[in-house]
């Protein structure tokens, strides 16, 4: 009879097509959009993650995210290291700086000074140049994409493109000289700004003077010790808010979550493709279960009890939101390949793969429900009706 449940599904071509695609519709837009919300908060720890040799980020107590800077004064820095367990600190500027492009225009990149000793706290990755090439007189590493884009030469190539910003040129930041050592890879940011790295002494020498301009410091706990107890021990000594990298990541991304309309918009959006595809799905599940009452009526009079016409029902819907889900779920992988390198963001992790189907799962059961309540009060008398 379970066989039969499926012939009788796929019998009905207009219905069973239906389904699929409604389903498939569904399971691409919970796919899709969940996949670019989770694309956008990737992108504010991108930095966070591109920082990945200390393991514990201290700063002023009240910083909210990683782009909310409040600056500690140098010495704060001796501090932090005199504290039990820490293996070493380091210092770190961020902030931003004005780019003086060659036709006059200034472009805001996000600029970051790291330890001039160890240079712990570069970019994860040198496409051109050497992590040792940012201790040449006024260097300085551009992120590929800034390069490429922004602070790219408004000259045109013969092809019409912006001639890309390379090793060996010359720039100016905030009035001072920068020679371009390297081109490194970094994640893309929230604000797609470009990103460019020097020495933790010449940022400061190149932002405007202030009193305090060492915006975090990064620090490796020793061998052997916990990470979580270390940054209670580095608050309680010092007053300042220290966070493993997870949490960082994570007071970051629930700012974004609580104080801006991400969540909101996204989630509208996954919200109705699942409200769609519950109305679509589950009226034609039921259009399809009223054609076929006089079968399920039928089967009631040669003797099946509930329990196999349950799991008639619920068989033809596990196929269906399979199929839908499939579909669905490889437009939106295929949607994110296509989209690769662009601004546009896009996470396709392995749970999301698991929540949309799930999601699917879902559906169909609500589908099926209100067909199973038409089948479990059908007469079986109905086949001798006319």
């Amino acid at each position: 009879m379970l066989l039969f449940a499926l012939k009788m599904l796929i019998g009905d071509r207009a219905k069973y097509i239906g389904l699929i695609i409604a389903l498939s519709f569904s399971s691409f837009i919970i796919s899709q959009q969940a996949a670019i919300f989770l694309g956008i908060m990737k992108r504010t720890v991108g930095f966070i993650a591109d920082t990945s040799q200390p393991n514990i980020w201290v700063m002023d107590p009240t910083v909210q995210f990683v782009d909310d800077v409040k600056p500690l004064k140098d010495t704060d820095l001796y501090r932090v290291r005199s504290v039990s367990g820490v293996d070493w600190a380091v210092p770190m500027y961020k902030g931003l700086i004005q780019a003086r492009l060659h036709n006059g225009t200034f472009q805001t990149c996000v600029f970051i000074g790291i330890d001039d000793a160890s240079l712990i706290g570069g970019p994860p990755r040198m496409v051109e140049g050497t992590i040792t090439d940012l201790r040449f007189p006024d260097a300085v590493f551009v992120n590929k994409v800034g390069a490429e884009t922004k602070l790219a030469s408004p000259q045109r190539r013969d092809d019409g493109q912006s001639i890309p910003l390379k090793v060996g040129d010359v720039m100016e930041l905030n009035d001072n000289r920068a020679y371009v050592a390297g081109i490194c890879e970094t994640s893309r940011t929230f604000q797609s700004q470009p990103v460019v790295y020097t020495t933790y002494d010449r940022a400061t020498t190149f932002v405007p003077a202030q009193r305090k301009l060492l915006s975090f410091i990064l620090v490796k706990s020793k061998p052997g010790i916990d990470v979580h107890e270390l940054c209670a021990r580095i608050r309680a000594e010092t007053g300042f808010a220290a966070y493993t990298k997870r949490g960082f990541e994570w007071l970051t991304i629930m700012y974004y979550v609580k104080n801006t309309g991400i969540v909101i918009n996204f989630g509208v959006a996954i919200v109705l493709g699942f409200i769609i595809g519950v109305a679509i799905a589950g009226q034609t599940f039921l259009n399809f279960t009223m054609d076929n009452l006089a079968y399920f009526g039928t089967f009631k009079a040669m003797g099946a009890d509930k329990r196999i016409l349950i799991k008639m029902i619920l068989l033809q819907a596990l196929f269906v939101s399979g199929i839908g889900w499939g579909i669905g779920i490889g437009g939106a992988a295929i949607f994110g390949y296509l989209f690769r390198g662009t601004e546009l963001s896009f996470t396709l992790p392995f749970h999301l793969y698991l929540a949309s189907g799930l999601s699917m799962l879902i559906i169909c059961l609500i589908a099926a429900v209100f067909s199973l309540i038409k089948v479990m009060r059908v007469d079986p008398a109905i086949v001798f009706k006319s």
